[in-house]
């Protein structure tokens, strides 16, 4: 048992009414932990200490920052090993994608410690021979940060690294259904260092914590990783202090196979993106467009690489698919596989919870395709988030484009084709914030990451996930004595 609290002004402390919340092995139901839950009079308290460290810490020379998040990225990995044990224990995912999830998470820790160093302005022209404008930027300020429970660690580093290499403070909502190895990497940051108040880190409801986050007069920007409803929530209680908002929001991804595509390659990065992580994945595939000379064969080729995946708990040597997070998620998925079939689709592989004891205690799915429900399934309009994949056919690129188009969502989309300058052609007309060309991952740490429509607003990585947390600022200065120029 792991148990944690709140992180308030540098120092672990109880919620003030007492609250708290357990943790529980999705792939036994054996309790793993516990985690105090924040209410508005915690994020206050937070908010108040994140507001008296914002001077100092803004004042702080960007290498002296560099520093901190050098040695906290150091400290993660001297005790990766248990880091991602407690990951996969309160998450689900398998030993190697916790891993996978920490490591990366370093290194958007290690990429914003250097970014931050770099921060500069400019002299821009003037229409005065006297004057000279410059144009520089501030920290934003205080930062309210809100992260999702599916990718806990890498999520919290998108949001923390950009933010306190810009000089802001923070207080920071993390999941209260995984924040235990959170818990880790804020004691981490704290060993390397970190002013007191400079991070909080509260577990809570999205309703009442991350309310009174989001509306706080002095939360000056909130970063948010959640569905669309949460993330239109938080627009409009941060809308009476008018504060910036960086939204990443659900998504709906197509993945969309041309008529000469590699039949076997799309198949096999189809199905691993569409269930790594049970589909628990913001940039997962959701439906999966073919064209119809290729159908049948891609069907094929999806359902034999789907039916190897073999499920188990993620501490297990080999396992490479374990449970989904709760029951909430199996029963979100299951619906929408009665939807699919009432709407004409037709049960490939899954289906169903998979058979025998070592599955009964845990919140396990088999992988699960539908072919050809009608467009208006739950499947292909809405996000299942959880281990399902709708496919269905169309006629030409014309038909494919608009199809991966008719929906309010473009977080990220993946187009497969031989012919490059095609997939590319195609790939540009794609509404959405990404798009991948014979490639199943549109993350990159050093290019933008969000949505278009309904999926979000901002950009995380690369530099524009650090210059979101500063405030440009233009000084117009007149020259006393002689004119230049």
């Amino acid at each position: 048992m792991r148990d944690r609290e709140l992180f308030i002004g540098g120092r672990w402390r109880p919620a003030r009414q007492g609250r708290r919340a357990l943790i529980s092995d999705p792939a036994t139901g054996d309790p793993v932990g516990s985690t105090a839950i924040a209410d508005a009079d915690d994020i206050a308290d937070a908010v108040a200490e994140a507001k008296r460290a914002l001077p100092g810490w803004a004042a702080t020379h960007p290498d002296e920052r560099a520093r901190i998040l050098r040695r906290a990225a150091d400290l993660i990995v001297e005790r990766l090993d248990s880091m991602a044990d407690l990951l996969t224990r309160e998450q689900g995912k398998p030993i190697p994608d916790a891993v996978k999830e920490i490591r990366f998470g370093v290194e958007v820790i290690r990429y914003y410690a250097e970014e931050g160093r770099r921060i500069g302005g400019s002299i821009r022209a003037s229409a005065r021979s006297d004057a000279r404008s410059l144009v520089v930027s501030a920290p934003v300020g205080v930062v309210g940060a809100i992260t999702p429970w599916n990718y806990p660690v890498d999520i919290y580093a998108w949001k923390i690294g950009p933010a306190l290499a810009a000089g802001c403070t923070m207080v920071v909502k993390p999941p209260p259904e995984t924040p235990l190895a959170i818990a880790l990497v804020v004691q981490c940051l704290a060993e390397a260092g970190l002013p007191a108040g400079v991070l909080n880190d509260l577990p809570g409801s999205g309703a009442e914590a991350g309310a009174a986050l989001a509306s706080h007069p002095d939360v000056r920007l909130v970063t948010a990783t959640a569905s669309t409803a949460a993330g239109q929530s938080i627009m409009r209680a941060a809308a009476a202090t008018l504060k910036r908002v960086s939204l990443e929001l659900g998504g709906q991804c197509p993945f969309v196979v041309l008529e000469d595509a590699d039949v076997a390659e799309a198949a096999a990065a189809a199905a691993r993106r569409s269930f790594s992580n049970m589909g628990q994945i913001c940039i997962a595939v959701n439906r999966i467009l073919v064209a119809d000379r290729v159908h049948d064969a891609f069907l094929e080729a999806l359902a034999v690489e789907t039916g190897r995946m073999k499920l188990g708990h993620g501490v297990e040597p080999g396992v490479l698919y374990g449970p989904v997070l709760n029951e909430g998620v199996r029963s979100r998925t299951r619906r929408h596989i009665e939807d699919a079939l009432a709407h004409g689709g037709r049960l490939i592989v899954g289906g169903s919870s998979p058979k025998g004891a070592e599955y009964d205690r845990g919140c396990f799915f088999n992988p699960t395709i539908v072919d050809g429900p009608d467009d208006s399934a739950l499947v292909m309009t809405e996000e299942s988030y959880g281990p399902l994949v709708g496919v269905r056919r169309f006629r030409d690129d014309a038909e494919g484009l608009a199809l991966a188009n008719a929906l309010p969502y473009g977080l990220a989309s993946y187009v497969y084709g031989r012919d490059l300058e095609r997939a590319w052609a195609f790939a540009e007309k794609v509404e959405s914030g990404a798009v991948g060309v014979n490639v199943n991952d549109t993350s990159e740490l050093q290019a933008p990451f969000g949505g278009w429509k309904l999926s979000g607003l901002g950009r995380e990585l690369g530099v524009e996930g650090l210059m979101a947390f500063r405030e440009s600022k233009h000084i117009r200065l007149r020259l006393r004595n002689g004119q230049y120029g």
